[in-house]
C-alpha cells in the first residue's frame, strides 16, 4: 500500500464528481433545446436528450495485479472510481408542449421538448456537490495525517 493511496482514491472521486457536475450543467443549459440531434431516418431534428454519467469502481490496475502476485490482500484497499461512459437517457420520453407559433411545432401545434427535468437535475447537482465536498474533506484529512507523520521524524 502506497502512502498516497488514499489521496489517489480521493482524487479519482473528485474527478468523477466534477464530470457529473459538468454533465448536469450541460443538461440544464440545453433544457429548452429543441434541435439536439438530426435524425436521418425521419429527416427531422430531435430535441436534446438528457445525459447521465456512469461510474464504476476503478480496478484492474497494475498495482492490484502486482499486489496479487505478491500475495498481499488488496481487496480492502480499493482503487477509487472512474467514469466509464456518458449515456443518453432513452427511457424518459420527450415532453410535448402546445406552442403552434414555435418553428419546430408539428402540424397539430405541439413541440417536442427535451426530456430534462430541472428538479431532477438540481437534486443530482446537490448530490454531486455534497460528494465533492466530502471528498475534499477526506483529502484534507489525509494531507493532515501525512504532515503529522512527517513531523514525527523531527
Amino acid at each position: 500500500m502506497s502512502i498516497f493511496h488514499s489521496i489517489n482514491n480521493t482524487a479519482s472521486a473528485l474527478t468523477a464528481q466534477r464530470v457529473r457536475m459538468d454533465v448536469i450543467s450541460s443538461n440544464m443549459a440545453n433544457a429548452d433545446s429543441t434541435r439536439g440531434t438530426y435524425n436521418a431516418e425521419t429527416k427531422e431534428w430531435d430535441p436534446y436528450r438528457r445525459k447521465m454519467v456512469v461510474l464504476q469502481p476503478n480496478g484492474g490496475s497494475f498495482s492490484s495485479f502486482y499486489n496479487q502476485a505478491l500475495g498481499v490482500d488488496s481487496s480492502s484497499l480499493g482503487n477509487g472510481v472512474k467514469v466509464t461512459k456518458i449515456t443518453e437517457d432513452n427511457e424518459t420520453p420527450f415532453k410535448m408542449v402546445y406552442d403552434p407559433e414555435h418553428p419546430d411545432a408539428d402540424k397539430n401545434g405541439y413541440v417536442k421538448m427535451p426530456n430534462v427535468d430541472s428538479l431532477k437535475e438540481m437534486v443530482d447537482l446537490m448530490s454531486a456537490t455534497r460528494s465533492y465536498e466530502a471528498n475534499v474533506t477526506v483529502m484534507n484529512a489525509s494531507k493532515a495525517m501525512l504532515m503529522k507523520a512527517l513531523e514525527i521524524g523531527k
